[in-house]
């Protein structure tokens, strides 16, 4: 955590700061989708198997959200069918290192909770 002292923000604008961050990505579904598509599964369908338990309309919510929040990008080919692929954006990429931070706290506690 950052050292209260020595930010210039109070502890308020850090709360504030906080729960803008988490209700950007807070859901269950959101970090693991940006995961899903930063890994290269660009189409719905690509995103919803690797992205286990999720359903399409909750997929489709999600992804709108995230492009919303400019995290996404979503790109329509004219194609008959119309092609439809997803990418993490630019902006995206300045969350990959929190998330990987995540991923390494998640191993770590769970080996934590199974060393007894």
């Amino acid at each position: 955590m950052p050292d209260i002292q020595k930010t210039k923000t109070t502890v308020e604008q850090q709360i504030r700061y906080l729960q803008d961050t988490l209700y950007v990505i807070n859901e269950k579904w959101k970090l693991p989708i940006l995961v899903a598509v930063h890994e290269g599964n660009t189409r719905f369908r690509d995103i919803q198997r690797s992205v286990t338990g999720i359903t399409s309309k909750v997929l489709s919510k999600e992804l709108k959200e995230l492009e919303l929040n400019k995290l996404v990008v979503r790109k329509v080919y004219d194609n008959a069918p119309p092609i439809v692929e997803y990418t993490t954006s630019n902006y995206c990429d300045t969350l990959q290192k929190m998330i990987g931070e995540m991923i390494d706290w998640g191993k770590k506690h769970h080996d934590k909770i199974r060393e007894d």
